[in-house]
C-alpha cells in the first residue's frame, strides 16, 4: 500500500511534501478515533524490546533522527507511529531560515537523499515552549547546533543557550558538530575545541539537580586516528555517549548519475549508502572503547535487519531517518516485529 502512496508522494517537491504529509498527520491525530487508528497500524505490540539507559526507559530500541521534526512541531503525533523516542533539532539559539531551497534531494536509485538545510529552525525557545505543552510522555532528546552566523570562538555561548534552554522540557541532549551544511562547523570536531565545548556544558551540567544525559553526534567521514581522539574525549569529558553517524560528504558506489548528483551539487548523503560506513563507525568505536561508550546508531536503517546489524555492532539504540521516508509510517513495528524474532 505505501509503495503506491509512495510514488504520489514523490510526484511532490520534497520539503513541501515533508510538511503537508506531517499537517496530514496532525489532522488525522485530531480526528475521533484517529490515535487509536494510527496506534493500531503503526504500534508495535511486542514487547520485551524496552531499553533501559541512563535512567531513561525507551519503550522500544527505535527513534526518529533529528532533522525531521526540526521544532518540535509534531512530538505527539510522532508517539502514535511508535517511536521509542524523538529527537528534535538541530536547534539554534537564534531563528534562522538555513539556505537557499531547493536544498533537499531524493535519490531513488540507491534510496537515498541529499541535504542541505542549514540548520533551519524557528530558534531554541519556540522549541522549548512546543515541548512545554506536549501531551505525550515520549522521549526527546534536544539536538543543539550554533547559528550559522556565530563565528567558531563564540560557540561555545550558542550551545549553552540552547542548552539552558531546552534542559528542562528534553530527556537528553546531542551535541552536533558534525552537520556538513553549516559552514565551519565540522572544525568544532577537532580535539581542542571540541573538549572545550563538552567540558563547558558539562561543568553547566553538573550543577543542575538532575543532570541531563549529552551525546556527541559524529560524521562518517571521520577517519580512525580521529575516532580514536572522540573516544578519548568522551572518557575525559565524561559523556553519556555517541549519535553514530551523521550525513556523509562521500559520493562514491552511487547509482544516481554523475550528472545528475552535480546538478544537485553540496549537501549531507544519507540512506542505504551511509549504511556500511555507520556500520564500521559504531563498530570500530565499541571495540576500541570496549564497549564503554553508548552508542546511537543512525544510518541507512530500513529493515530490522539493518537494525539487528547495529545492535550486534555495539549500538544500544537506533534512529531512522531516511529509511522513515522510503519505507513509511509503520518502518518501527516492522523493525520491532523482526528484533523480536532474532535468535
Amino acid at each position: 500500500m505505501y509503495g503506491f502512496i509512495k510514488k504520489i508522494l514523490f510526484g511532490f517537491p520534497p520539503e513541501r511534501i515533508h510538511y503537508g504529509v506531517m499537517r496530514g498527520l496532525k489532522v488525522v491525530n485530531a480526528l475521533p478515533f484517529g490515535k487509536n487508528l494510527l496506534d493500531a497500524c503503526c504500534r508495535p505490540k511486542n514487547t520485551g524490546l524496552e531499553r533501559k539507559l541512563w535512567g531513561l526507559t525507551f519503550a522500544n530500541p527505535v527513534g526518529l533522527a533529528a532533522g525531521f521534526d526540526k521544532d518540535a512541531r509534531f512530538i505527539d503525533e510522532l508517539s502514535h507511529l511508535g517511536f521509542g523516542f524523538v529527537e528534535i533539532g538541530t536547534v539554534t539559539p537564534l531563528p534562522q531560515p538555513g539556505n537557499d531551497q531547493p536544498r533537499l534531494f531524493r535519490l531513488p536509485e540507491d534510496e537515498a537523499l541529499v541535504n542541505r538545510m542549514g540548520f533551519n529552525n524557528e530558534g531554541v525557545r519556540a522549541a522549548a515552549k512546543r515541548l512545554q505543552k506536549r501531551r505525550s510522555n515520549i522521549i526527546v532528546g534536544g539536538n543543539i547546533g550554533k547559528n550559522k552566523l556565530t563565528p567558531n570562538e563564540e560557540a561555545v555561548s550558542d550551545y549553552e543557550k540552547c542548552f539552558h534552554a531546552l534542559f528542562d522540557v528534553v530527556d537528553y541532549f546531542v551535541v552536533n558538530v558534525s552537520s556538513p551544511n553549516t559552514p565551519g562547523l565540522r572544525a568544532l570536531q577537532e580535539k581542542e575545541p571540541l573538549k572545550q565545548l563538552l567540558h563547558h556544558l558539562q561543568t553547566l551540567n553538573n550543577q543542575k539537580q538532575q543532570p541531563r544525559p549529552i551525546l556527541l553526534k559524529i560524521a562518517p567521514d571521520l577517519t580512525n586516528e580521529q575516532l580514536d581522539d572522540i573516544i578519548e574525549i568522551a572518557r575525559e569529558t565524561e559523556l553519556a555517549g555517541l549519535v553514530a553517524t551523521n550525513t556523509t560528504i562521500s559520493r562514491e558506489g552511487l547509482q544516481t548519475p554523475a550528472a545528475e548528483l552535480e546538478k544537485i551539487g553540496a549537501g549531507g548523503l544519507s540512506g542505504r549508502p551511509v549504511r556500511e560506513r555507520a556500520t564500521e563507525v559504531i563498530r570500530y568505536i565499541h571495540r576500541k572503547s570496549g564497549g564503554t561508550i553508548p552508542i546511537i546508531a543512525v544510518g541507512g536503517i530500513f529493515t530490522a535487519a539493518d537494525a539487528q546489524e547495529k545492535l550486534d555492532a555495539g549500538a544500544s539504540l537506533v534512529q531512522v531517518y531516511t529509511g522513515f521516508i522510503y519505507e513509511g509510517p509503520t518502518i518501527v513495528k516492522k523493525i520491532c516485529q523482526g528484533l523480536s524474532i532474532q535468535p
